[in-house]
């Protein structure tokens, strides 16, 4: 971890703040869900391996997880470097955005030509019984956008710059 970037971080602390609402807004979508979300401590599903996150979060797990990250191996190739044996994170608390929203009913708008928007929904296969994606109301599904723009403008602001990113496997020693 950067000297800039210690506990008192002005930036590692707007991340956090930014990790808690995005924490509260999804409390709300599971319990919306709850039948529904098949989510749980051995569905690794989205754990995938070679998964990026911009730099600023790679900070929050290095300083919270250094024990983890400097004493342990990582899961081995196939799925996510932070699970343990038994499919949980291993840096639950301080895990990535990214993390903190899988699973749930997405919703999203791509510009497809210049001021017209398409726009596109998706579930997870193991959460599709129920009402369709595509009929949910709005606020019944995760908005990607305004979350990605604000951990996109904290990262504009780390040191290592814009876009950058860092794999999960790389945060461990000796990897």
């Amino acid at each position: 971890m950067s000297p800039s970037h210690s506990p008192s971080s002005p930036l590692l602390q707007e991340l956090e703040a930014l990790h808690g609402k995005v924490d509260r807004a999804v409390e709300g979508l599971v319990q919306l869900h709850g039948d529904r979300l098949r989510c749980g401590l051995g569905c690794t599903d989205c754990c995938v391996d070679e998964l990026t996150v911009f730099e600023v979060e790679a900070d929050r797990i290095r300083q919270h997880c250094a024990d983890l990250l400097g004493g342990e191996a990582p899961h081995g190739p196939g799925a996510c470097a932070l699970l343990d044996e038994d499919g949980g994170c291993r840096a639950y608390g301080d895990r990535p955005y990214v993390c903190r929203t899988q699973g749930l009913p997405l919703r999203w708008l791509e510009e497809r030509d210049p001021g017209q928007y398409v726009e596109y929904r998706d579930i997870c296969e193991l959460n599709e019984p129920g009402t369709p994606v595509e009929l949910m109301p709005d606020e019944a599904c995760w908005s990607i956008g305004l979350a990605e723009q604000r951990l996109a403008e904290l990262q504009s602001r780390h040191p290592a710059g814009k876009g950058t990113r860092v794999r999960l496997r790389d945060l461990f020693d000796g990897q």
